[in-house]
C-alpha cells in the first residue's frame, strides 16, 4: 500500500513546479542579457542580438558600403541579423529546453 492512499504529495508537487518556474524565469532573464553575434560577408557586417532575439548592435565595415549597390549591403545586413537570431535560438534551446521539458510533465503547466 502506498502511503497517503496513493495520492502524490500536492504540496511537494507545487513546490517543484514553483522552483521550475523560478529556474525558467532566471534562465529567461539571463537570455535577455546575453549578447549573441552573427556575421555576413566574411565579417563585413556584424549583428549583435540578445539571447531573446532583440537587435542591440549593428556594425558595418566601410568596405561593405558601395553607393551604387545598396541591395547587396541590405542583403548582408539581413544575413547577419538572421545569423545572430539563429545563434540566439540555439542558445534558447540550450538554456530553456531542459527547463521546458521538466515543466511539460507537470499538470497544469502550459508546455
Amino acid at each position: 500500500m502506498i502511503p497517503g492512499g496513493g495520492q502524490p504529495d500536492m504540496q511537494q508537487l507545487l513546490q517543484q513546479a514553483q522552483k521550475m518556474q523560478q529556474d525558467l524565469a532566471a534562465a529567461q532573464q539571463e537570455l535577455a542579457e546575453t549578447p549573441v553575434e552573427g556575421t555576413a560577408g566574411g565579417g563585413l557586417v556584424k549583428a549583435t542580438v540578445t539571447g531573446g532575439g532583440e537587435l542591440k548592435d549593428l556594425t558595418i565595415d566601410p568596405k561593405a558600403v558601395d553607393p551604387e549597390d545598396t541591395e547587396t549591403l541590405a542583403d548582408l545586413i539581413l544575413a547577419a541579423v538572421r545569423d545572430a537570431n539563429q545563434a540566439a535560438q540555439q542558445l534558447q534551446q540550450e538554456k530553456l529546453g531542459p527547463l521546458a521539458q521538466g515543466l511539460g510533465g507537470m499538470p497544469g503547466m502550459p508546455f
